[in-house]
């Protein structure tokens, strides 16, 4: 094993190779995975084409379209070269969910109807950065276009530079705060959801965003990655879904607990690890979360307290959440839990039924990582 992430190697682990599939199975199940939960059956798929030139993801359980889920499809599109599906899915995100004037003028909607009209005028942090990567990546893969939207770096960097400029003149909240160098929840409020962290995002925008800007990301890259250390408990691993800025559960409205926006920190944690291994401290922490799981069944997962203590509330999505327990495994390298983690998600099909559209975003994710197929696209020379 190398001592360097991917972004300086180039090399990308396989970890379903590495234990024992061929990669006939693994390219098979892969483009099998991306067929059914964008192209399957009423029951799979979760991706729609209301016209020629658009897309959009549906969150099925609450039948509207989300910047998440959209910044997602955008970022599966690109890292399987599958165009046309980004530049739809791009079209409508731009079309219906950026706003042009108002107190978020610069950001996206957070939640949509299929239709396009806006469920609301606020957005969610999330959705920004996993669109500025995706347009980066798409702009190094495929170049590109001479007109908008589908210049997109120069749409990532604009939207990079709202994101942490707005509020200097009074127009608005920035989604970072600007002396701790945290992602908020949401523009308004002064505190953070560890999920969102995604510091292997950040060491990029350090390169490519405005060049005014770039030492804000390299000091969000560390803000993050030691935010994360005292965000996650210590014994369990397990992080609240949102957290004040000393790291402490925000149980204001029940969101101080280990829920659906939780089990994202561990495939961050897994895909930092992997791209850039900068943190040793990951490796424990994938290790401390397979471990926590590693003696419960995955119709019995529940809501828990971050150090461990169940409620009888189930989980929505624990196709997700076996999901991102695997993508850990990029981190932990050769875990005590990380192989039985990774055969559990192997072994464990998508998600059909009302609930399939968050487990399905992580699963695609996973299946990605954990293929080798979840990569940094660099400028081409």
């Amino acid at each position: 094993m190398t001592n360097q992430g991917s972004f300086y190697t180039g090399v990308y682990r396989n970890l379903f190779k590495e234990y024992g599939y061929t990669e006939e199975e693994i390219q098979a199940r892969l483009e099998d995975s991306w067929n059914k939960i964008f192209f399957g059956d009423e029951d799979t798929k979760i991706y729609f084409e209301p016209d020629e030139k658009s897309g959009y993801l549906l969150d099925t359980g609450n039948n509207d379209v989300r910047t998440e889920g959209m910044s997602y499809g955008m970022m599966m599109a690109v890292q399987l070269d599958k165009k046309d599906v980004f530049d739809r899915i791009w079209y409508w995100t731009k079309k219906n969910m950026y706003m042009t004037e108002g107190l978020h003028a610069g950001y996206f909607a957070w939640s949509c109807q299929p239709d396009g009209k806006k469920n609301a005028y606020g957005p969610a942090p999330d959705g920004e950065e996993f669109f500025a990567l995706a347009l980066f990546f798409a702009s190094h893969r495929w170049g590109n276009g001479e007109e908008e939207p589908f210049n997109y770096s120069a749409q990532a960097r604009k939207l990079l530079s709202d994101c942490i400029h707005k509020g200097e003149n009074n127009d608005g909240h920035p989604m970072w705060n600007p002396e701790n160098k945290l992602i908020k929840f949401v523009p308004e409020v002064e505190y953070s959801d560890p999920s969102y962290h995604l510091p292997h995002f950040y060491e990029l925008f350090a390169l490519w965003a405005n060049e005014e800007d770039r030492e804000f990301w390299k000091e969000a890259t560390k803000a993050s990655r030691d935010y994360l250390h005292i965000s996650c408990h210590p014994v369990t691993g397990l992080a609240p879904e949102y957290a004040f800025y000393d790291g402490t559960p925000n149980d204001e409205r029940g969101y101080g607990h280990f829920f659906s926006d939780s089990y994202r920190v561990a495939a961050n944690i897994g895909l930092d690890y992997e791209w850039f291994k900068a943190d040793p401290w990951q490796t424990e922490e994938a290790d401390r979360i397979q471990g926590f799981f590693a003696d419960k069944q995955p119709e019995d997962y529940r809501r828990y307290q971050i150090d461990g203590t169940p409620f009888e509330e189930k989980s929505l999505h624990p196709v997700g959440l076996i999901a991102t327990n695997a993508m850990a495994a990029l981190a932990s390298v050769d875990g005590p839990h990380a192989r039985e983690t990774v055969e559990l998600f192997w072994n464990t099909p998508v998600r059909t039924g009302v609930r399939r559209y968050y487990d399905n975003c992580l699963y695609m994710f996973s299946m990605l990582a954990l293929s080798g197929n979840y990569r940094i696209w660099m400028p081409k020379k």
